[in-house]
């Protein structure tokens, strides 16, 4: 009896230093898996026919070069903080050849809805100020008026907006947006301006277009608010020597429609983007508006432009724009 006792313990003792061998062979040491990295890095140039903002050239409708550069931190999934800086050439009636930006936001995101909110500053380098009357500066009056029209422009045009952007994506070919922009002083004129626009995209499905590139169709319609500029702009009486006219105190610029429509194709981080972009704003009220000094005539009279020049930086134009994006995300450390 007790040889068949301790067989029975032996084996038990057995079964049960297997079952813990065996444990021990099975258990492996816990996977860790690292955090991802919250930094990311967005960066791109671009070359283009022209640079056009809000449907008016910023370059005399001459080729424009850009690049960006946008460091990123994501609190969340959801939830992006973003600053960066960018420049794009341009050519100023005050001379100011570059256009650099300083910019800022977050950018939440709730499903298929997509929001960016943010600071942007416009900031235009080495202009000159052009103006015949004494009043506004000695600089100003030593340059006198823009040659050919007699039109005037600060030497600093540097501005602010604030903006808010929506983009909804309804499914993988379509997604809209909404977008509105508000400074207390464009340009640097003294009027207030809000810019309101809607935006529709539809994006090809993959295989679509040969030679595996991507592509899509886009559109914007928008409208901008003006306000009235400071005396700087004003009209001059009849003698030309001072404020006069129909507003020495300055002239309320005239709202104006925008829109764009263009097709775009991709490849890799290149992006080559065909553009038709336009305005109802006639000759002479963007002649007012611009300052162009290119613009030229007697015969656009507008009850802001009484001098009667015409500017053609306003119409309408086709843009060709080849960019190259690239985002580090995960690599950024």
């Amino acid at each position: 009896m007790q040889k068949v006792v301790a067989s029975v313990l032996a084996a038990v003792a057995f079964s049960v230093v297997s079952a813990s061998a065996a444990d021990l062979k099975l258990k492996k040491a816990p996977v860790v898996v690292e955090a991802p990295n919250p930094w990311d890095l967005a960066f791109g140039s671009a070359i283009m026919s022209d640079y056009i903002f809000r449907g008016i050239t910023q370059s005399n409708h001459k080729p424009s070069v850009a690049a960006y550069f946008e460091p990123r931190y994501n609190l969340n999934k959801d939830l992006q903080l973003y600053a960066g800086i960018s420049g794009e050439s341009i050519s100023f009636p005050n001379r100011a050849a570059a256009e650099i930006d300083f910019y800022g936001g977050i950018r939440p995101t709730f499903g298929a809805l997509a929001l960016d909110i943010g600071f942007w500053y416009y900031y235009y380098p080495g202009g000159q100020c052009f103006h015949n009357l004494i009043q506004f500066g000695a600089d100003c009056f030593a340059n006198g008026a823009l040659p050919v029209n007699f039109n005037v422009v600060k030497a600093d045009v540097s501005f602010w907006e604030v903006y808010v952007k929506a983009t909804y994506t309804m499914n993988d070919n379509w997604a809209f947006g909404l977008n509105f922009f508000h400074t207390p002083d464009f340009l640097h004129s003294g009027a207030d301006g809000q810019y309101l626009s809607g935006t529709a995209k539809f994006t090809f499905a993959s295989g679509v277009l040969p030679w595996g590139m991507g592509g899509y169709i886009s559109g914007e319609f928008g409208h901008q608010w003006l306000g009235t500029s400071d005396a700087f702009y004003c009209t001059q009486n009849a003698a030309g020597t001072a404020c006069g006219g129909a507003f020495p105190g300055g002239i309320p610029y005239v709202d104006y429609n925008t829109w764009n429509v263009g097709i775009a194709f991709t490849k890799s981080v290149f992006t080559l983007d065909l553009r038709y972009s336009d305005t109802d704003l006639s000759k002479g009220d963007c002649n007012a508006f611009t300052s162009d000094f290119t613009a030229s005539g007697f015969t656009d009279i507008t009850p802001i432009n009484p001098g009667g020049a015409g500017s053609n930086w306003c119409g309408a134009r086709f843009v060709a724009k080849l960019s190259a994006d690239l985002t580090m995300g995960a690599n950024v450390k």
